[in-house]
């Protein structure tokens, strides 16, 4: 039985796509990938059987549109690298033990095993020694922490 016409479209699309994505390891710059994601859109329209203009006009809007707006933030990620926190900003977020009691006046934590001075996040919790703490801001020289709640067994 044989295929109807421009049935076999299809296999075009995909081989430039295959293509375009092998060209693009060689490139790195992220364009022939957005042309590659183009390909794979005018290959659905050549399955779907849709007329050649179509397929073509498909694939362009297709690539453009990851030229336009895919490939600007895929590169600015890329390029921006690890986010590097230093000094105390590390620890925000980080559990601690209560050392000496935490109230308004004031208390000790340690934290990644560093003393600090510590108050509660909210000023009506006095925190006991022994409680672990999470760290929500660093102030000064002062955490302000607030107690992890526990489920008894």
């Amino acid at each position: 039985m044989p295929l109807p016409d421009g049935f076999q479209d299809w296999a075009f699309w995909l081989a430039l796509a295959i293509g375009l994505g092998a060209l693009e390891l060689i490139s790195l710059d992220l364009i022939l990938l957005m042309l590659a994601a183009g390909a794979i859109v005018g290959m659905f329209a050549a399955l779907a059987q849709l007329p050649e203009l179509v397929q073509v006009l498909a694939a362009v809007a297709a690539s453009v549109a990851a030229l336009g707006f895919v490939r600007p933030s895929v590169v600015g990620r890329l390029r921006a690298g690890p986010t590097l926190v230093l000094g105390h900003d590390k620890l925000v977020g980080r559990q601690g033990l209560v050392i000496e009691q935490v109230s308004t006046q004031g208390g000790r934590v340690r934290i990644d095993g560093e003393v600090w001075s510590a108050r509660p996040y909210d000023e009506d919790l006095v925190i006991e020694p022994g409680a672990k703490v999470d760290v929500f801001a660093i102030k000064g020289a002062t955490a302000l922490v607030h107690q992890v709640p526990e489920l008894d067994p």
